[in-house]
């Protein structure tokens, strides 16, 4: 129900998390352990898809607290059934765990709808992306946690155009928003001068690099220059959990490309009123599979 609303609001991604049940069905989930969904101490990955408890209504919003969140559908949906009812949409899958079945089942999915070229990995973790790109390597991907660090790292020493960067979207909270919702969480302490747009969103042309890498070459000289290659395209830069009007002002200040929210009702009127980028126009034949709810639920843009 959720990704329904966010399509009908004419979000351009969704972004989801994925976790394997015991039964290996994979299931859309954030939380591995449930209470926070479900109000039961339960392991997702210790129960059978048709064990799954249904999730509380109504389900307070983690990053707008005192915010809630109600609807219909209560239970966890399939990733099958996503790739199902959105053939086209393009979307974002974080990998939960360290987790080989998982990866491998994402993949033959993705193989399955044939949809690699709109379908992104991701994960903080660099160990569990390796395993992605080995399991389909015709999918993009995010930057890790430890590939990011290496990026800023080689900002500051001037080395960015020597590092080779196959990454095709950058997924990074918005420091403010940590700062305000989790202020017992790592970055409660480090002041917003550590986050200046330069060295928060690296945009390819004022770094001066190839986001895929693919820089000139030096040295030799031949016969005929090699024809024109089409420019790669852009790297995405997309913040989260931005859910307030404040917050996408600052977001698209920074230059990002992009923000994830949990209210993308909210998000399109902002965006129809002059504020961020110009919306990509979208087509706008029906998505098969029934009519979507108008109305604004808990998703993700």
């Amino acid at each position: 129900e959720a990704f329904e609303n966010a399509v009908a609001e004419g979000s351009d991604w969704l972004e989801l998390d994925v976790r394997r049940t015991r039964d290996g069905v994979v299931v859309v989930s954030h939380d591995r352990e449930l209470s926070r969904q479900c109000g039961r101490h339960l392991d997702i990955g210790q129960l059978d898809y048709q064990d799954l408890p249904p999730y509380q209504s109504p389900l307070e919003v983690t990053f707008s607290p005192g915010h809630f969140s109600q609807g219909c559908d209560h239970r966890f949906p399939r990733l099958v059934e996503i790739f199902e009812r959105f053939p086209r949409q393009p979307i974002s899958i974080e990998i939960k765990d360290d987790d080989d079945d998982l990866i491998n089942d994402v993949a033959a999915l993705v193989r399955r709808f044939d949809r690699a070229p709109i379908t992104l990995w991701a994960s903080f973790r660099e160990r569990i992306l390796r395993k992605c790109r080995r399991a389909h390597p015709q999918m993009p991907f995010c930057f890790s946690l430890e590939r990011g660090l290496l990026t800023l790292l080689c900002w500051y020493l001037g080395l960015l155009p020597l590092l080779r960067l196959g990454e095709a979207a950058l997924l990074f909270p918005l420091p403010s928003i940590i700062n305000r919702v989790c202020p017992n969480r790592h970055l409660e302490s480090l002041p917003p001068s550590c986050f200046p747009p330069k060295i928060l969103i690296f945009h390819p042309k004022s770094a001066g690099f190839s986001p895929r890498g693919r820089g000139s070459g030096g040295g030799g000289v031949t016969e005929a220059p090699p024809p024109p290659q089409a420019p790669p395209p852009p790297l995405q830069v997309w913040l989260w959990v931005v859910n307030e009007e404040r917050d996408f002002a600052e977001a698209f200040g920074l230059g990002a490309t992009g923000v994830i929210t949990d209210y993308p009702g909210r998000l399109r009127k902002f965006l129809e009123g002059g504020g961020g980028p110009s919306p990509t126009p979208r087509d706008p034949s029906p998505t098969p599979g029934g009519e979507t709810l108008p109305r604004e639920k808990k998703g993700r843009d």
